[in-house]
């Protein structure tokens, strides 16, 4: 827009109180946003409509550069463009001249118009630049004009109350703040209370709210008994930055004498319960300029009595003086229910991120109490003997090589003792070990130490196993003199026969080589470790130091990698080798050379994961079909599934991972599921939140501890609102869902686990469709926990896209989420699994979950129906007809898998095998009859035989029968003798029926 000089002399002339508010409007979506934007000013006239109009909009927009986005002036009888415009733009107001069209007298000036580029899932919202349209001769002709009349500003409208800048977005012009730093000249920062309605949300502005109703020094509420009561305190330093801020409390006192105790009191950004259970103090510095907004929780007890109470908080800082606010409550004698967790609005769900919910590590089902005798723990299908070093000395599993039940024998993982190896230049260092003590012996958790020393090093090991089989290894090596050491490295010396596959280190899941290397490159891989094993025994480990921090995944790895761990990484010296000798598969994980002074400390952390879980359900897999998508009921009832998956952006689960506004639907919808025999499960994780979150402020005021760092950007509502510093994630652009990436490890997952109670509780969940998991293995133990109470089944399916690509760090899906597995009671991966292209050791690895104890889907293009039935797998409703699952339900049905015994084309003695090594055959046995799954590999058409052990089969070969039923989509009707060619087409392959007459 051109700005001539005389605009600026003119409209200064004109002047304005700065104060008064404009009236502010939320319509409801009545224009197009994505091409107008989000905002509009509606101007009107009362004069002659031809005139030269001159326009003043105090406007006090919070984004930082106004002055570089378009502005766009319609007619609203109209609707078109009003060309002639010449504005002048600042943060605080808006000054120039249009000219309007005859008989027309309103106006809509449209501001922060914007284009989306990129694909709509993941959309950037690009504002438009200001763009030259008045005439020439117009803009000359503007000094000239004699009749020049004022357009009123009627109101600021927002294409909806989501979008709104009022009040807090509102800000306050300079002049207005400076008035107010002067009035209060000699603090070093100021404070503003603020009730929990009004969140506050500007970093680097004041509201003009707080002009409105200028600095106070006392914060009023009112709340009820037993309310999860919060308000804000607005820090605000004006002549230093402030250091380590901090807030206390007094109690708070009625003149009857009644007292609410400091210690239900506390503030958000400074105090805390990390995910973990853990107490922790945060650092909260603020710099000169900003605004620091102090969530301060008041839990009134319900045995409080209604009245006024008063006290105050004090607010210190290192480097500043105290400040003292009064606190003055009025507590109703109504009793909030349930702490008034069903009025989230209020922001009563904040003390939720301090929840030490389902933290105890009780034994969850099926899983069974540890028992330790001697050195030895055992748990469910496992044992673990410990070296008098503190590291395993043997680990066994006690699992079929069907994976369907346990075996009275004993697998052996490794051949000899797991050791920490120091070698120097004389060669190895010798531990000396005084044997390891148990510290705690719980029916959920184990734990030990040991220490072992050499010559010139002491190593404390503390160790702990769960009952799920996850074991973790603090190992900390202290220099007791200068030494120089050619290489500190864990030896996990495998036995071969559990050491067949391999999943990690830059690998997809395969027969494990016999020899390889692998080099760290974290800002490129998440990899730090993987998963050696064979159907019924393995072990995944990884590597890790004292400063480990999940990193972001799913699309997201490269914007927070894993960091290289000093110990292991040792500079990118370190790696992993593997060696196969003998029976003996060894895995040398080396840091390489370095030194280490006298009292230096390095951690060689590591965890282990000892696999199977459990054995394979396969009753659960036949008899649960699922359903994922929202539909009615009746119509998804007469499907045949059982289960429903309500994904999100539907009407009872609108916004991403945060189910909790449109729950009155959910829960109608649950009901009526429930009284026609389904369960209903709905997707919620991990990973990032929609921005209609009630506490998205609240939690963006704890810096970066709940979300990400990131370069911002992505839908219009995130650039507006939240400016900048996070990353953009998920968008739904139905409803306009913009979601945030969450930082990975933080209090967002005891809010999680508590959301999840209070569905189960309220909603009458079933359980919950993971779509990626950016949570860790504790979480998803209390979330099972909360999931299972009181008799709910607590089902938990996980969805995985395939990790192995750039963004995802070429991590693999099933190595990744491993340590949630003992908690899944499916896996559906994924999007991006190549069913056609990839081997039977991938399938089994990697897609199956068979060797790990789940059962799985396929999801990319239905899948391939052939290949997935040789681990019993097919895919969900609803799809096309060329992907439907339901023909081989029904074969299911009619052969009646429940109660079948699964022995699988990976057994030995399998009694049905084929006689090419390409074209593999999975059996579902029963009395009398016996399902034959085959499935080919080989690289064109084939015919093939069956190799038919009828002893083993209990049928008897005269009476036998082999047929195949029809199948649509899948296979003809056929009938074969035995002995007979059977041909196979590429990728494909049959269901037979093999039965006595």
């Amino acid at each position: 827009m051109i700005r001539p000089l005389f605009i600026l002399l003119f409209l200064s002339a004109c002047g304005s109180s700065f104060a008064q508010e404009i009236k502010h409007i939320n319509k409801n979506n009545d224009w197009d946003a994505d091409s107008l934007g989000n905002h509009r000013v509606v101007l009107t006239i009362d004069g002659n409509a031809a005139n030269l109009t001159v326009v003043e909009i105090n406007w006090r927009r919070s984004d930082q550069h106004p002055e570089s986005k378009d502005v766009i002036l319609v007619d609203s009888t109209t609707n078109k463009r009003i060309l002639n415009v010449s504005l002048n733009i600042t943060r605080e107001n808006c000054r120039g001249y249009f000219q309007p069209v005859s008989g027309h007298r309103k106006y809509f000036l449209y501001y922060m118009p914007y284009k989306v580029d990129r694909k709509s899932n993941y959309p950037n919202a690009k504002y438009l630049k200001p763009e030259q349209t008045a005439d020439q001769n117009w803009v000359t002709s503007i000094p000239l004009v004699q009749t020049l009349q004022r357009a009123r500003v009627e109101s600021i409208e927002s294409i909806n109350a989501m979008n709104s800048f009022y009040p807090m977005e509102v800000i306050a012009t300079e002049a207005e703040t400076n008035k107010l730093i002067s009035q209060n000249a000699g603090k070093s920062y100021l404070v503003f209370p603020e009730d929990r309605l009004h969140s506050i949300r500007m970093k680097h502005d004041l509201p003009q709210r707080w002009i409105i109703s200028g600095l106070k020094n006392t914060f009023s509420g009112e709340a009820k008994r037993g309310e999860n009561f919060a308000y804000q305190l607005g820090v605000y330093p004006v002549t230093k930055n402030i250091d380590s801020l901090r807030i206390s409390f007094s109690d708070l006192k009625s003149k009857p004498g009644k007292v609410i105790s400091s210690k239900a009191m506390s503030c958000l950004n400074t105090n805390g319960i990390d995910f973990k259970g853990n107490q922790f103090t945060k650092q909260v510095d603020v710099t000169k300029g900003d605004v620091q907004p102090m969530w301060c929780l008041v839990n009134i007890p319900a045995s409080a009595i209604a009245g006024i109470y008063e006290g105050y908080v004090t607010i210190s800082a290192k480097n500043a003086e105290n400040t003292k606010i009064g606190i003055r409550l009025k507590i109703d004698n109504t009793v909030a229910v349930k702490g008034g967790e069903n009025e989230p609005w209020k922001q009563t769900r904040l003390n939720w991120l301090n929840s030490t919910l389902a933290q105890k590590n009780d034994v969850i089902k099926p899983y069974t109490p540890l028992i330790v005798k001697n050195n030895t723990i055992a748990l469910l299908g496992r044992k673990v003997i410990l070296d008098k070093t503190g590291f395993p000395k043997n680990i066994e599993t006690y699992f079929t090589p069907e994976m369907t039940s346990f075996s009275p024998n004993a697998k052996q993982v490794i051949n000899a003792p797991v050791s920490l190896v120091a070698e120097n230049g004389d060669g190895i260092e010798k531990w000396q070990s005084k044997g390891i003590s148990f510290t705690e012996t719980q029916a959920g958790t184990v734990k030990w130490t040991a220490t072992n020393t050499s010559a010139d090093l002491k190593e404390e090991i503390t160790g702990s196993l769960e009952f799920d089989g996850f074991a973790a290894y603090t190992v900390k090596i202290t220099a007791l003199q200068d030494v120089k050491l050619k290489d500190i490295r864990l030896e996990i010396p495998f036995n071969k026969d559990a050491a067949k596959y391999i999943i990690g280190l830059n690998m997809k899941g395969e027969k494990r080589p016999e020899s390889y290397e692998w080099k760290w490159d974290v800002a490129h891989k998440n990899q730090d470790g993987a998963w050696i094993g064979d159907v019924n025994a393995g072990l995944q480990y990884s590597l890790r130091d004292e400063n480990y921090v999940r990193p972001l995944n799913t699309n997201f790895y490269l914007q927070k990698p894993l960091l290289l761990p000093t110990s292991w990484g040792n500079d990118n010296k370190g790696g992993i080798n593997i060696t196969e000798n003998g029976s003996m598969v060894l895995v040398n994980n080396y840091s390489g050379e370095r030194k280490m002074k006298k009292g230096d400390v390095l951690y060689y952390n590591f965890t282990l994961l000892i696999t199977p879980f459990h054995p394979i359900n396969t009753d659960f897999q036949w008899a649960t079909r699922f359903y994922h998508k929202y539909n009615s009921i009746d119509s998804i009832k007469a499907t045949g599934a059982t289960v429903i998956n309500i994904h999100h952006a539907t009407p009872i689960n609108p916004y991403i991972n945060y189910p909790f506004i449109a729950h009155d639907a959910m829960k109608a919808y649950i009901d009526e599921a429930h009284s026609k025999g389904l369960k209903v499960k709905i997707y919620n994780t991990v990973r990032e939140l929609s921005n209609s979150a009630y506490e998205t402020f609240a939690m963006r005021s704890l810096g970066h501890e709940i979300y990400s760092a990131g370069k911002g950007g992505g839908y219009s509502w995130l650039q507006e609102h939240l400016g900048d510093d996070y990353i953009a994630a998920w968008y739904v652009p139905e409803i306009k869902d913009a979601a945030i990436v969450n930082s990975g490890m933080s209090r967002w997952h005891n809010y999680y686990v508590e959301g999840m109670n209070w569905l189960v509780q309220n909603v009458g969940i079933d359980g919950i469709y993971l779509d990626d998991v950016a949570f860790d293995r504790t979480t998803m133990k209390r979330i099972k926990r909360v999931l299972t109470q009181d008799g709910h089944p607590g089902i938990i399916d996980l969805h995985s896209a395939n990790q192995y690509d750039k963004s995802d760090g070429f991590n693999n899906s099933a190595n990744l989420y491993l340590e949630h597995f003992p908690y899944l009671n499916r896996l559906w991966f994924g999007e991006y699994f190549d069913y056609e292209n990839n081997s039977p050791d991938f399938f089994l690895t990697e897609v199956s979950g068979i060797p790990f104890g789940l059962m799985g889907e396929m999801l990319q293009g239905g899948g391939n129906p052939w290949r997935g039935m040789i681990y019993g797998m097919t895919n969900r409703m609803p799809w096309s007809d060329n992907a439907d699952p339901r023909p081989i339900w029904k074969v299911w049905d009619e052969f009646g898998m429940k109660g079948t015994k699964m022995i699988g084309y990976w057994v030995e003695n399998n009694p049905v095998k084929t006689d090419n090594p390409e074209v593999l055959a999975t059996i579902y046995k029963k009395d009398k009859a016996v399902l034959v799954s085959i499935a080919s590999w080989a690289k064109d058409d084939v015919n093939i035989k069956l190799l038919i052990d009828w002893k083993a089969l209990g049928i008897d070969q005269a009476k036998a029968t082999i047929t195949a039923p029809e199948v649509k989509n899948f296979q003809p009707a056929a009938t074969f003798r035995d002995g007979q060619d059977i041909p196979v087409q590429k990728a494909k392959g049959w269901l037979l029926v093999i039965k006595e007459k």
